[in-house]
């Protein structure tokens, strides 16, 4: 019997060893890009993404806790702006502020992450026009640390979040080409 016991706290420590040494592989830096064609000029975009009370409109991670507590400070839109928010456990708790907006066509995003997890990370947000229309391109970056990497280990974020920053293009086309 002891030897069984052995054995397993032996496989036990080889795989926890094993997915430490794979989170210490993974990049230290997080990096996160979608991009989108919309048949609507720039100044028709670039106010949905530098004012937060519009974000209610677009925005994937509004509608996954209709009950979050929402909080807006500083300049009412562009630079300076603040947007906090308190949700369970789909959106956690964070905050963002505009570092800068350059109308009509860039928006950068301090962004701050407490819950469930703690990070921060920039968003930037460009809008090049294309033809007839505006190409948008939504990027997040920021450090990794030893925790993000762990659980990297196990989920792919660039496509977890991927996902959420397509449905939010694809909802900012729908309003903007109407």
């Amino acid at each position: 019997m002891f030897e069984v016991i052995v054995i397993i706290a032996v496989i036990l420590a080889i795989a926890v060893a094993a997915v430490l040494v794979l989170a210490a592989t993974k990049p230290n830096t997080l990096r996160v890009q979608r991009e989108v064609s919309i048949k609507a000029p720039a100044e028709a975009i670039f106010p949905l993404i530098s004012d937060f009370h519009q974000w209610l409109s677009w925005s994937p991670y509004e509608e996954k806790d209709p009950a979050m507590k929402r909080t807006y400070g500083g300049a009412e839109r562009g630079k300076g702006a603040t947007y906090a928010w308190d949700g369970d456990k789909n959106v956690g708790s964070g905050r963002m502020e505009i570092v800068e907006a350059a109308s009509p066509s860039r928006v950068v995003i301090k962004l701050d992450f407490f819950k469930p997890f703690e990070g921060h990370n920039t968003a930037e947000f460009t809008m090049l026009p294309q033809g007839d229309g505006t190409h948008v391109t939504w990027l997040m970056h920021g450090p990794a640390n030893f925790l993000s990497r762990l659980i990297q280990v196990f989920i792919n974020l660039d496509n977890m979040i991927g996902r959420d920053f397509e449905a939010g293009l694809a909802k900012l086309k729908k309003l903007t080409e109407k």
